[in-house]
């Protein structure tokens, strides 16, 4: 079991990026995905979550009315439309498998992959 993330990359403040995050070795729709970043120095964070079924979702406050997570349960994929960025909002960004719905803590998701690089210049 496997998630990748890609399309981080550089852009300015106030731009937008659309990282996604594939799924191998799993029956992706039974299961809800999360986002957390990690910036440098800092602790993961949760970011975004998005239910298996039924596309509900739920947001940190500080990427509320920003970022917007979404699925293709089809292609095994999640994707995070992230707008408005910041500064802050640099940071490595990863997806993985939640253990419950609701979940926000790092330790309460599995089947980490390789996160991909989101930085924000000034």
């Amino acid at each position: 079991v496997q998630l990748q993330a890609s399309g981080g990359g550089l852009v300015q403040r106030g731009g937008s990026l659309r990282p996604s995050c594939v799924a191998s070795g799993l029956m992706f729709d039974d299961y809800d995905i999360g986002w957390f970043r990690q910036a440098p120095g800092k602790e993961r964070e949760f970011v975004a979550a998005i239910r298996w079924r039924g596309g509900n979702t739920y947001y940190a406050d500080s990427v509320k009315g920003r970022f917007t997570i979404s699925r293709d349960n089809a292609k095994k994929m999640v994707f995070l439309q992230m707008n408005s960025l910041k500064l802050e909002d640099t940071a490595v960004y990863y997806c993985a498998v939640l253990r419950f719905w609701g979940a926000t803590a790092p330790t309460a998701a599995d089947h980490w992959g390789q996160g991909t690089l989101v930085t924000v210049s000034s």
